[in-house]
């Protein structure tokens, strides 16, 4: 049987956390939220996840702070960036580093969708 994939939603707007674990669930992956980067590195679910969608302005640790976090530790998960505040500089700065997107708030939620299923393993 295969195994569910798991996505993990790190941002600091609880019901940014709530709606996009909920669209997850729906489409029957397991899905874990962390109202910040250091909850979510310090989880268990931090080994287990195998996508990442990330809020970049948070208090603490940002979203690109844990993008970096994860590189220096020399995991990589496939991260797809949120902000409420799209800047051409940041867009570039984070799929340079190796995001699959970045999407401004308030964002579609099929792109999220179209996103996620592109960065999880084919369960074919």
């Amino acid at each position: 049987m295969p195994q569910i994939p798991v996505v993990s939603v790190v941002d600091d707007d609880e019901s940014v956390r709530v709606s996009v674990a909920a669209l997850i669930r729906s489409l029957g992956h397991q899905a874990h939220a962390f109202g910040s980067a250091e909850d979510f590195l310090a989880s268990t679910a931090a080994e287990a996840t195998d996508c990442l969608v990330v809020d970049i302005q948070m208090p603490g640790m940002s979203g690109l702070e844990l993008q970096q976090t994860l590189a220096t530790s020399g995991r990589w998960i496939p991260i797809i960036f949120v902000t409420a505040f799209l800047e051409d500089r940041i867009k570039k700065q984070v799929l340079a580093a190796g995001a699959l997107g970045l999407l401004g708030k308030p964002y579609d939620g099929d792109a999220l969708v179209n996103l996620i299923e592109s960065a999880l393993p084919d369960r074919s």
